[in-house]
């Protein structure tokens, strides 16, 4: 294939697709620019049908450090497991692409998207979406495109839309929403929003799939100009016999899932497929075995659908628009900074919270500009929340796309980091799961966050929103359990506050879904929303006032910048000291924030040690100091740490003293006030508490000062430099 190139612009920026220059081998090969991000996306189809029940389709999104000039961190200095970000981004490219193969169409597909270059500037997720239609479109594959993905921002100040934002545009947008589609159905949604309202939303979305037929329009004269030869692929077939004595027991099936429990629903459904298989011969079985079980759960499918069109009932008995029964309980765990426990039907969430310094922030090596981040949402979903057996290891794409989820749908609300100078880790343990478990984690992570006593703005809930679509006939079910959202069309999560949404996500397998259908979605889903919010303030209606005992308490200060070097001390050794001493453990930044971590009152301790470090003595304070050195004429008392001023021998006591040693030792405690600072800091001092002077101390005063100088200059050192040894006017 000869190299083929297409550039055009949209919205202000430029973009170019070509093939037949790299990566020939591949099915299909696209090379997607932005700026001067480059991403090469490629499909690679398998020559033979496999015998699965499922679309065989496994995309990744390869982050190389060298496209952004970088080597990668940690021992071996090579890339291993993907970063959370690039699971996010295979699982952005792969949600619109799956709904769009044919039906029956069973080869294994793989699609790899890898930046080649990554300017910082542009963004390389959303065109690697538009990378894997252009890509499998080329090979020939069946597949329903042109597709494409864009990101829409908002711009705070103007209120305009931005397509595809840098992230500098980002920066001041008050909207993040990735849609994918093509140019008639929107098929995934992915928002991060500052409160907006359902309409603003809404306008956002209606706005995207515009530009997403633009997209698609582009893409098409490309793959025009490619002209790819269509393939041919064996797709599966229905065995109508098979079909129609199956759909023969549809009433039957339709009582079987009437039940409100999820393990009794699923004895009595399997008991009855036992039943229906057993109605074929053996030899029809082994001839028709895999049709029949894809035409049970067709049964099964089609069944619960007819259900709820019909009657508007579900399975468990539900209302398309009635909530699952809430337990709510903030303070689950008692030694947790935070906890909340939260149940809705048979799914259960327990988030826990953690805080800590802000040194242990989460650092990302991943090719964005971003360096790392200081509220961390972690979401694990072990096999006994469903009654089942299985590894526990490293979390899923799903498990992590869940946690972030929840991690976006709460960066709305939470503190500045100036208000609130701590780290925030929470993790959401899925405990029982029967649908909407990212929504009760978000749910359970609001609980935990007001339980610890994090200042956040407003409390967030979250809602699973599903469809059911025949033709004309349309139901949008609020809270849908696992299999509505198996069954059906759409599962559309949204969170949010009182005041408007802050996150959502919706894949949809439904092609033809309207503006209409997402707005009446949007409306039910916020009734849940603050149905689900009343019940939460039940529990706890706003942040406690004060953190938990557990919870380290942090102190913020300012110092001046030049005054670091003093509080770090030569080696490290004067902030080692504090932190020894006062058990609390102590962060400087560049710009001279100091913060102070504690358990107990070891962090007050730190801070007034750090404030002696900066202070700056001035003329008339007073002091508790320590002799720290003594020479001929006169003792240095330590007022600061670091800090010495001179007791001149002659304002030491009441009446003529002939030897520092009569009035004072090494180690005394004495009160004195500052009465000069010169021209080179030099600190002289006048002792409060006078004693009269020794008998007898006064005759040894003439030798004293006949060696006076000697003795000065033997044990001058730092101390005694810049000192005379002029004895001032005696005052009493």
């Amino acid at each position: 294939m000869t190299k083929i190139t297409e550039t055009f612009e949209l919205y202000g920026k430029e973009y170019t697709l070509t093939t037949g220059e790299i990566a020939r081998q591949a099915t299909g090969a696209v090379v997607v620019t932005q700026g001067d991000t480059i991403v090469l996306v490629t499909a690679v189809v398998s020559n033979e049908r496999k015998d699965f029940d499922f679309m065989p389709l496994t995309v990744d999104f390869i982050e190389r450090m060298y496209a952004v000039g970088r080597i990668p961190g940690g021992y071996l200095k090579r890339e291993t497991r993907p970063s959370d970000k690039g699971t996010l981004t295979a699982r952005m490219i792969d949600r619109p692409i799956r709904p769009g193969f044919a039906d029956g169409f069973r080869n294994e597909v793989q699609i790899v998207a890898m930046p080649l270059s990554a300017d910082q500037s542009n963004q390389p997720d959303v065109i690697s979406i538009m990378g894997a239609s252009t890509a499998l479109m080329i090979g020939g594959v069946p597949f329903d495109g042109p597709a494409a993905g864009v990101r829409i921002g908002r711009d705070r100040d103007s209120g305009e839309f931005i397509v595809n934002p840098t992230f500098q545009e980002e920066e001041n947008s008050d909207l993040e929403l990735v849609l994918a589609g093509t140019a008639d159905y929107i098929s995934m949604v992915e928002a991060g929003a500052d409160e907006i309202s359902e309409a603003d939303m809404l306008a956002a979305m209606e706005f995207g799939q515009k530009v997403i037929g633009e997209f698609c329009a582009v893409q098409q004269q490309f793959i025009d100009k490619v002209s790819p030869e269509p393939r041919e692929y064996q797709l599966g077939e229905q065995i109508p016999e098979v079909q129609a004595r199956i759909e023969a027991f549809i009433e039957q099936m339709s009582a079987a899932l009437k039940d409100v429990d999820k393990h009794a629903r699923l004895a009595k459904v399997e008991a009855l497929k036992n039943e229906i298989r057993a109605t074929f011969s053996d030899e029809e079985r082994s001839s028709w075995g895999k049709e029949i079980s894809a035409q049970l759960k067709k049964l099964e499918k089609k069944a619960m659908r007819e259900m709820v069109l019909s009657t508007g009932e579900r399975v468990d008995g539900r209302k398309v628009d009635e909530i699952r029964p809430l337990s709510i309980i903030a303070g689950y765990l008692p030694r947790a900074h935070g906890s909340g426990l939260f149940t809705r039907g048979q799914t259960q969430a327990l988030s826990v919270l953690t805080l800590g310094m802000l040194n242990e922030w989460q650092r990302l090596d991943t090719i964005d500009p971003s360096a790392g981040k200081r509220y961390i949402h972690q979401y694990n979903f072990p096999p006994y929340c469903t009654g089942e057996v299985g590894r526990i290891g490293a979390p899923k794409r799903r498990e992590i796309g869940h946690g972030a989820l929840a991690e976006r749908a709460l960066i709305p609300v939470l503190p500045e980091e100036t208000e609130f100078p701590y780290t925030i880790r929470i993790v959401s343990e899925v405990t029982e799961s029967n649908g909407s478990s990212s929504m009760a984690s978000t749910c359970g992570s609001t609980l935990a966050l007001m339980d610890a006593g994090v200042p956040i703005k407003r409390p967030v809930s979250g809602i699973a929103m599903g469809l059911i679509k025949e033709g004309d006939r349309v139901a949008i079910l609020s809270d849908i359990q696992g299999l509505e959202d198996f069954l059906g069309d759409m599962d559309f999560k949204v969170c949010g506050t009182e005041k408007g949404i802050t996150a959502l996500q919706m894949d949809n397998k439904a092609k033809g879904l309207s503006v209409d259908i997402l707005a009446n979605a949007l409306s039910q889903a916020k009734e849940g929303r603050v149905f689900i919010l009343g019940k939460m303030s039940e529990a706890i209606d706003e942040p406690r006032e004060k953190l938990s005992d557990h919870a380290p308490r942090i102190i913020s200060i300012k110092v001046p910048v030049d005054k670091i070097r003093e509080i770090i001390g030569s080696g490290g050794k004067v902030i080692r000291g504090i932190q020894e001493d006062t058990g609390a453990t102590i962060e400087i930044q560049e710009d001279g924030t100091v913060y102070i971590a504690s358990k107990d009152t070891g962090g007050e301790e730190a801070k007034r040690r750090i404030e002696n470090i900066i202070k700056v003595p001035e003329v008339g304070e007073e002091y508790q100091g320590r002799v720290v050195s003594i020479q001929p004429f006169g003792a240095f008392i330590e007022l600061l740490p670091g800090k010495d001023g001179l007791l001149h021998i002659s304002r030491m006591a009441n009446g003529r003293v002939g030897k520092v040693e009569d009035v004072l030792n090494i180690g005394d405690e004495v009160t004195v006030k500052i009465i000069e600072i010169d021209s080179r800091d030099k600190i002289s001092l006048d002792r409060l508490d006078k004693p009269e002077a020794p008998a007898g101390s006064a005759t040894r005063d003439e030798g004293h000062r006949s060696n006076e100088k000697s003795d000065g200059r033997k044990h001058g050192g730092d101390r005694t430099a810049g000192y005379d040894d002029k004895r001032p006017r005696r005052r009493h």
